[in-house]
This record gives structure tokens, sequence and C-alpha cells, in this order.
């Protein structure tokens, strides 16, 4: 039997990270996965393929608008969905390869099949051609991630009532995409196929788009959206969904109990996703899982079970891939005796439409829930020079601040590259920088992060420049 120090059971960003740390910080080191490929949902179904036919489709979409640039393009642009999809997958591939040579350079052994626990040290491993081990661990990692969650009476028959992963490989563009959830899955795919001559209706039952991000966000978001041709129906709650051939139909009633019918061709099932742990016999280990599917987790992520930890989607908080990382590193750290530490305020969420939407920190919403005293700056994109320069002038950037100390308390912005320009936020806010702190720091011009400066000073006694 092979004993290890460390085995993780998943590979996706939370699990390979948490062993290549693992494996720097001395320890023998395993990781178990189900799938022949590595790198999780992530990787193979979920942020890389999603961004790969984001970006295709966004290209296509600019083509429309190159004669304003002063380019003219002879001849008809036509979307080849085929090499669109195959393109995505040559990225997935390109990406797992580079984790299988992490694994091989950090000398990590790889074992492929189902983990599940015989008792908190021993782990049996069951892989597809039905042939079993059982492998020793001291220690060992929980990642088995996540999966599509659905409503109790929708029947996915991944063909035309879908989940995301179906949604990265569809044979055509559909006709009418009926998306059931406006969170970030639903509205990033609903933009791919919207750009690529789709007509798309999103039913949502809360009462905006993005809910768990700022309000301010969301409104913005949903006016862009709608002026690009995508649909909304929001404070609806489906109520069946029925497939008749090609024919997909959907109804939903409305605050006041309206009904409402869409037909279309394919429906897209984006309610969110839910805690995966089939299979894992965690009870055998003394593992206790709460009712919502979650692994239970202390502080330092540890199981009920002393010498097993859990992280990512599989435990509570945002299910980001970037948040399981942190997760895994913390984990490796700990175990090796140092003392990491996750502020999970400053976890950023990104939303991956065009223009990009990214927060960190409180929303106004929760501020004021608690009470707590603050003022605001913003500043719109259309007043940067460099965003007119490129017409990406829709958004804006946001800064809350405590109105007494200054301390930035939340950032919220949406507009070009706002997922990179967050980590100026996430930056400032982890060594706990003032609005004028920010405002006070030279910022290139021209550039998109100029709005972040003029925001913190709009924060600050409303001292904006350029607007």
């Amino acid at each position: 039997m092979s004993s290890f120090d460390v085995a993780i059971i998943g590979s996706g960003p939370g699990g390979y990270v948490a062993a290549i740390r693992a494996a720097q910080l001395g320890f023998k080191t395993a990781i178990i996965e189900k799938y022949s490929s590595l790198g999780g949902t992530c990787l193979n179904v979920g942020c890389i393929p999603s961004k790969a036919l984001l970006s295709s489709s966004h290209h296509y979409a600019e083509l429309a608008h190159m004669a304003d640039n002063g380019i003219e393009i002879s001849g008809k642009v036509k979307v080849n969905l085929a090499q669109m999809i195959a393109r995505k997958q040559s990225v997935v591939d390109q990406t797992v390869g580079g984790i299988n040579y992490l694994m091989e350079k950090n000398k990590i052994t790889v074992f492929n099949g189902v983990g599940s626990y015989a008792d908190a040290t021993h782990i049996n491993i069951n892989a597809a051609d039905g042939t079993s081990q059982t492998i020793e661990a001291k220690y060992s990692i929980i990642a088995t991630g996540s999966k599509p969650s659905s409503l109790p009476f929708i029947k996915i028959d991944k063909e035309r009532i879908i989940t995301s992963t179906e949604a990265l490989k569809l044979p055509e563009i559909p006709k009418h995409l009926i998306i059931i959830g406006g969170g970030v899955i639903g509205i990033e795919l609903g933009q791919v196929y919207l750009r690529l001559g789709a007509q798309v209706s999103v039913v949502e039952y809360l009462d905006r788009i993005i809910p768990g991000m700022d309000a301010a966000l969301s409104k913005e978001l949903t006016k862009v959206l709608k002026k690009q041709g995508m649909k909304f129906y929001t404070s609806h709650k489906v109520k069946e969904v029925t497939r008749k051939g090609k024919a997909v139909t959907v109804k939903a009633d409305d605050a006041k109990g309206a009904e409402l019918v869409l037909e279309g061709d394919y429906c897209l099932v984006a309610v969110g996703r839910r805690p995966y742990t089939d299979g894992l016999n965690a009870e055998k280990a003394g593992v206790q899982v709460t009712e919502r599917g979650q692994i239970q987790v202390n502080d330092h992520l540890q199981t009920t079970a002393s010498n097993i930890y859990a992280i990512g989607d599989v435990v509570r908080g945002a299910m980001l891939a970037h948040k399981a990382e942190e997760e895994g590193v913390m984990v490796a750290e700990y175990l090796a005796g140092q003392k990491p530490h996750i502020d999970y305020n400053l976890i950023p969420g990104v939303v991956y439409t065009w223009p990009e939407v990214a927060a960190v920190g409180k929303t106004e919403e929760q501020l004021k829930e608690a009470g707590v005293a603050y003022k605001a700056g913003s500043f719109p994109f259309k007043a940067l020079g460099r965003a007119r320069a490129s017409g990406d002038t829709d958004g804006f950037v946001k800064i809350l601040a405590d109105a007494k100390t200054d301390e930035v308390l939340g950032v919220h912005m949406i507009g070009a590259r706002a997922a990179d320009l967050i980590a100026e936020a996430v930056t400032a806010m982890e060594f706990r920088a003032s609005a004028e702190d920010i405002s006070r720091m030279s910022h290139a011009h021209p550039t998109f992060a100029e709005a972040i400066k003029e925001a913190a000073l709009a924060a600050t006694d409303n001292r904006a420049l350029h607007v």
C-alpha cells in the first residue's frame, strides 16, 4: 500500500494548488481525480472554456463596429460555431496539459479514479476500468467541488434543456435561448449566444440580475445588456419547463401571479451550483456534512475528523476558483506549521460579460443594513479619455469609504477591463488604504485605471477632477 503525507481528493483549482503547495513544503503528496482530465470544473467545463467562448464571441461582435473605427470589411463576416468550439477545446487542452506538467514538476502522484474513504487515513480509489487500490494518507484534503443545481420539477435532458456544461458545446446557435437564472453563469453564457445571433431571454426569481452584487452594478449591467438585445423577466417564479421535439416551453408567474409563457429551442438552467460529495463516504472517516450538503469545517478548514480538511465549493463561502486556490494554499501551509490567513471580505467577484463587472468588499446595501456610516464616490467611464479612444464608455467605478476614517470598505465597478482593475482595489483594501490614499497615487494617463483614482477623489470631499 502506498503511503502519503497529504492526499487531495479532487483536482480543480483548489485541489491542484493545494497539491503543489504541499509538495513545495516537503510533503509526499498525492492527488485523486475521478475524470481522466485534471483541472476540475473550472478548467474543463467552467471558467476557462466559458472565457474562451466569451472572447471569441466578443471579437465577432466587435467586427460589427469596425466601420466606426475606419476599418472596412469586404464580404460578410460569418460565425463558424464548430471552429469556435474547437478553439475553446484547444484552450482547455493546453491549460490541462499545463496542470499535468506541474504535477510532474512537483513530483505529485496522480491517481485517476473515484476516491472514497475507508476510514480517516485510508482512501479507496476505484478506476473507470474496474480496478481499485487503497492508499494511506496522514492528512487528506477534500476538494471535490460542485455540480450544477436544478429545480425539482425540471428534467435536464442535456439536449434541449441543458446546464452550463452542455451550453459550452452546442451543435448550433439557438434561435431563442431561454435562461433560467440571472446569476453570473447564465448572464455570461447568454451574452455569448446573444452576440452570435440568438434571441436570449433571462427569467430570474429575484428582482434583479447578479443579485449578490451591489444594486448599482445590476442596474447598469441590465441597461447595457438590454441595449444589446437581451430580454429580462425579473421577479418571475418558474413553474414549468417542458419539451416537445425541438421546442422548449417555459412557464413562470410574476409577483402578481400573471403567467409568462416563453417558447424557445433551448433552455439553459443556471440556478446555481451545489456541493458535490457523491461517493465520498465521508461518514466513514468521521467527516460531517451539513444539511446543505457542505462539508462542515472550522476556521482552519479542518473537518470534524482532525486529520481531514476541506476547501473550495464543497465548503461554505462563495463558489469561486480563486477562493478555492487561496484555501488550498492555506491548508497546506497550516499543515506545515505556518500561520496563514484569508480575509474572505477581500475575495473579489467578477462577471466576465462586456462590459466586465467586478467588486470587492461591502456593497451599499450591506453597509446600510449594518448601520455603518459611509461615503460614496463614483466616476463614469464615459468621462475617461482612454474609454472614449477605445469606444468602451459604458460603466463606472464606485468606491465606498468609512465616513469617519476614510478607510475603503468596498469597490464596485462595471466597465472595460474591470476584471483586471479590481486587483488594485483588493491590494489597497488588504493594506487598509483610505480613499485619499488611492486618490493621491499616480495613475498612468490615459488608462481605464484612472477611473479608480477619480472615484477615490469623488469619495474624498467630492474632488473628482474630470467630471
